[in-house]
């Protein structure tokens, strides 16, 4: 029952704070500058997701075979389609690509 609840309590609690936040501003216009700071969130997200998972816990960088070329290809897609979305999947897709042929 314990595990049940440790389950259920985190996603009640990120299921209401982000209700409560969405049906607040449900009637408000959102300012122009909002929205445009907005529009770096995904960025940011994206490569604090892959500096955290390329670093350490010593600080070192811990680059591999598979992550190399799935970066350069991100990157490549992020750069011709500015779409976040097809940056993930085909970073991603090079990299399990990649590892299992390593």
């Amino acid at each position: 029952m314990t595990t049940f609840l440790a389950i259920m309590f985190p996603g009640v609690g990120t299921y209401l704070s982000r209700s409560i936040f969405i049906l607040s501003l449900a009637n408000r216009r959102i300012p122009p500058m909002v929205r445009a700071a907005l529009e770096y969130v995904a960025p940011a997200v994206l490569g604090a997701l892959v500096i955290t998972m390329l670093i350490t816990p010593e600080g070192k960088v811990a680059l591999g075979y598979a992550e190399v070329p799935a970066l350069v290809i991100a990157g490549v897609v992020a750069l011709r389609t500015r779409n976040h979305i097809l940056t993930v999947v085909a970073g991603m897709a090079v990299f399990w690509i990649v590892r299992t042929i390593t």
